[in-house]
């Protein structure tokens, strides 16, 4: 894209627009807005000049209070920054509407790149047109939807959100104007910690508003374009959903909750076809056809909420089937095209909406075997203490059947009712609601066989388990492990009539953001890209067909960034017969939040997986020499990562000068932001997302880039700089590992923080930081051959650096808290500083749309 009409595009659509409702909106008739609208730019051009200069954000706000705003009363100050830090919050919102407004318009800027029209044309120039087509037929894209807190919008803002959006789009200045004063008194913070059910709801929101719509319009184009008869058609998108099911250290999703969100999601998709039905039966008016649309809709009326709970998808597809036989021969044919697109919407979602997946971690699996052992007395020794024999005779030759009242621990008493209740789930929603068991912190086969054996001690045939086993190997040791652990399993009889059951299908988990925390950027990508390649020839040895499922958080940190052009870079020695991953938090409302946002997300999805299965492309090959390139870096930067983490003051760096401490207290997300209850900060235990968030929210972004600037460093002194930047050129694997990084050390300002080279604790451990991110910025630049970071991304770069302006002032009150908070000589002075700083949290998480 011309980088000119690109600036001037986003000028217009953007931020210009976005000017002009911020000043509707900072005059807005509350009290004191016009002063808070006014003092908000004056921080922000105070701290922008001061921070050059390497100016503490404590002084910066300090001067700010006395020379600006006039304050001395301490208690008045404190007033002020909490009214600065709740208008900001409001423009961060006013912000992703104006953007998201704009969305049609930039994207067409793009070409129609990654678009269905585009990869058709493609094809039919490559003479190709009936492999996509054939593709098209067993491809499909698994969108999953998590529960991790990295979004705080409650449903009413969500809401407003959408509305403004709209009111932009038509440019309707009173409603935009009645909309902004709603934002101006709305809340916007959770008081209490939300449980998995609201959780749950907040992205049903999406499901029932958004992706009903968008899967629909997009099916009915893929239709349109290539089937031939309503019979033939498949889906290619299913959605997942882990609000309700996901356990892993979250003690309050329980077997109850569970059931309660599968319902949600039934009689979720039961309303979405009620709606669908009455816009049909406006049209279908006809004899014969109005009534027993009729009939259909009261049943499907009744099972929206709970009354009943008997309607099946074949009663469904069998009553729509009776009318279009109706239809055609009766009335010819007239509006059929209304009632096929219902029969597909019914076809794709069914009665579940989306499968709800279960997730727990390999450990408590373990701890659970171990207290059976001990309860039923299958032994002498402790489960742990066995060889292999033996477990393997504890696991599938116990001929027990456990009761949860035999125990006395709550998570083995839940995990029994839980393992007990699905096999009801699957009657009542169908079996795909609720149809896959994931393993946390895989690393051995019995991580898999430990499930499989709970199953059976809780009364299961082997043939009723219908439940995809899927390990999830995140850990370095868990990526390295994964082909041996695959091999035994593949190779195990028992578990290969698993398999045989499951249509000789294995899906394998591979998580990127504990791969990142544990072994560091490029260690996590390549780990992962070479754990791919050897599952899909190990599965491919055993005649097993292997889906991989990628557990993609927001930021390239977490294996966010470039998502549709990660995909494309996977070339032929990694299975991708299916794209499956999850999208959380920030992402499912930034890049998933409306209808033609999802549409075409999802769109560039397809034709992703689609192209890399069709085309041939060069750009996929990575050669010998490539790959020790690739090994070489990988090496390196783990090496350098690896020294960081073992830096003396690696851990009290993460408690006093980041917010690690404090994501538990946000009231964000449901779960726990460790998974154990430990006093102190243990890095084993840190979850992912606050790990990587609070790097992100302090704008060091370290899991992002640390390590990869050294590395890049040692082969250019080995004079091997000019390989790396054809292999840039080359590759777009390694252009995508090159411009994730980018994403991330563009989202950075050491400058907020340089106060700290001077620190007698951290200095030292600050200057590392800094001198690794100019290190790496200068040499990924140097590869990529650029100017400036993202400087072919004009769009996305600009998106950027507004939202930094925007969450500037946000970051000094943050870090201005922070260091109040250590100098605090009260709890109440402590707590009050505790309060703010957490409350800063909130908008700069939204203005960054993907922090953690």
């Amino acid at each position: 894209m011309n980088k000119d009409i690109a600036e001037n595009t986003f000028r217009q659509e953007v931020e210009n627009k976005y000017i002009v409702y911020n000043s509707l909106f900072s005059n807005l008739p509350y009290d004191d807005m016009g002063k808070i609208g006014a003092l908000t730019p004056m921080l922000y051009d105070l701290s922008s000049k001061e921070l050059k200069k390497s100016k503490n954000p404590k002084d910066i706000i300090e001067t700010f209070l006395t020379k600006f705003a006039h304050i001395k009363n301490d208690e008045d100050r404190r007033n002020l920054l909490f009214r600065i830090i709740q208008f900001i919050e409001r423009e961060v919102v006013l912000f992703d509407s104006v953007e998201d407004a704009s969305f049609d318009n930039i994207i067409a800027l793009n070409h129609q790149k990654g678009t269905l029209e585009n990869l058709y044309q493609v094809a039919q120039q490559q003479k190709k047109l009936d492999e996509v087509f054939e593709e098209l037929k067993t491809f499909k894209v698994r969108v999953v939807f998590t529960a991790h807190p990295t979004q705080f919008y409650p449903n009413p803002v969500l809401r407003i959100i959408a509305d403004l959006t709209d009111a932009i789009q038509k440019n309707d200045i009173n409603r935009i104007n009645d909309l902004l004063q709603q934002l101006g008194k709305t809340p916007f913070i959770n008081k209490t910690q939300p449980t998995p059910l609201e959780e749950a709801d907040s992205i049903i929101y999406y499901l029932r508003y958004v992706y009903y719509d968008a899967i629909g319009q997009l099916h009915e184009k893929l239709f349109l374009e290539h089937y031939k008869q309503e019979q033939e058609f498949i889906p290619v998108m299913e959605l997942g959903f882990w609000p309700g099911g996901d356990r892993d250290g979250n003690p309050f999703v329980t077997a109850e909750i569970t059931k309660k969100v599968t319902e949600e999601l039934r009689t979720s998709i039961m309303k979405c076809y009620y709606n669908d039905l009455k816009k049909i039966s406006r049209r279908l008016t006809f004899r014969g056809v109005y009534e027993k649309l009729g009939e259909l809709s009261d049943s499907i009326y009744e099972n929206s909420f709970g009354v009943r709970s008997d309607l099946t998808t074949g009663i469904i597809l069998s009553k729509i089937a009776e009318v279009r036989e109706i239809l055609i021969k009766e009335h010819d044919g007239i509006f059929l095209n209304e009632l096929d697109r219902f029969s597909r919407q019914v076809k794709t979602f069914r009665r579940h909406f989306a499968s709800l997946d279960i997730r727990q971690d390999s450990g408590i699996h373990n701890h659970i075997i171990n207290a059976i052992v001990k309860r039923y007395n299958l032994s002498d020794k402790s489960y742990n203490e066995m060889d292999k024999e033996e477990k393997f005779y504890i696991l599938f030759q116990s001929n027990i059947l456990i009761q949860e009242e035999d125990f006395e621990e709550e998570i083995i008493k839940d995990t029994i009712r839980n393992i007990k209740q699905l096999q009801q789930i699957q009657k009542d929603n169908g079996e795909q609601a609720i149809h896959r068991y994931i393993i946390s912190n895989s690393t051995t086969i019995f991580s898999v066989l430990e499930v499989l054996a709970l199953f059976e001690f809780c009364g299961y045939k082997s043939y009723e388990i219908n439940m995809d086993i899927i390990p999830l190997f995140e850990t370095v040791e868990g990526l390295d492990n994964a082909e041996d652990v695959m091999s035994q399993l593949y190779n195990l009889p028992l578990y290969r009539n698993h398999l045989m059951r499951r249509n000789e299908r294995q899906t394998i988990m591979l998580g990127f953001s504990d791969g990142t925390k544990d072994g560091g950027y490029v260690k996590a990508n390549w780990g992962i890209f070479k754990a791919k390649e050897k599952l899909t020839t190990v599965s491919k040895e055993n005649k097993v067909e292997v889906l991989f499922f990628d557990g993609r958080g927001g930021p390239p940190a977490r294996g966010g960034g470039k998502t549709r052009q990660f995909y494309a870079s996977q070339g032929p020695t990694i299975a991708s017969n299916q794209i499956q991953l999850t999208i959380q938090g920030q992402t499912i409302s930034s890049s998933y939040g409306s209808v033609n946002q999802a549409k075409h997300n999802f769109e560039q999805l397809i034709t992703a997986g689609i192209s890399n299965r069709v085309f041939e492309n060069k750009k996929l090959n990575l050669t010998e020499e490539d790959r020790n390139i690739l090994d070489e870096l990988s090496k390196i930067s783990y090496q350098k990562y690896q020294e960081l983490k073992e830096h003396p003051q690696f851990i009290s760096y993460l408690e006093e000068r980041t917010t690690v401490e404090y994501y538990g207290k946000a009231n964000i997300g449901s779960r726990p932001s460790k998974r154990k209850k430990t006093s102190g900060l243990q890095f084993k235990d840190l979850r992912a997302i606050p790990f990587v968030g609070s790097w992100s929210l302090s704008k060091q972004n370290v899991p992002g880039y640390f390590g990869f600037g050294f590395a890049v460093k040692q082969l250019k002194e080995e004079g091997k700089m000019h390989e790396l930047q054809d292999l840039y050129q080359r590759s777009l694997y390694f252009r995508t590992l090159v411009q994730n990084s980018m994403m991330s050390m563009i989202k950075c300002n050491f400058q907020l923080t340089s106060y700290m080279k001077n620190n007698d604790k951290f200095s030292d451990f600050w200057n590392e930081l800094n001198n690794e991110f100019i290190l790496t910025k200068d040499l990924l630049l140097e590869v990529s051959k650029q100017n400036l970071l993202m400087e072919k991304e004009e769009m996305n770069r600009l998106s950027v650096l507004c939202r930094e302006k925007i969450m500037l002032p946000l970051l000094i009150i943050q870090q201005y808290s922070l260091q109040k908070i250590h100098e605090a000589e009260t709890d109440e002075e402590r707590l009050t500083y505790e309060r703010m700083l957490v409350r800063t949290l909130f908008g700069i998480i939204n203005a960054s749309r993907n922090s953690a």
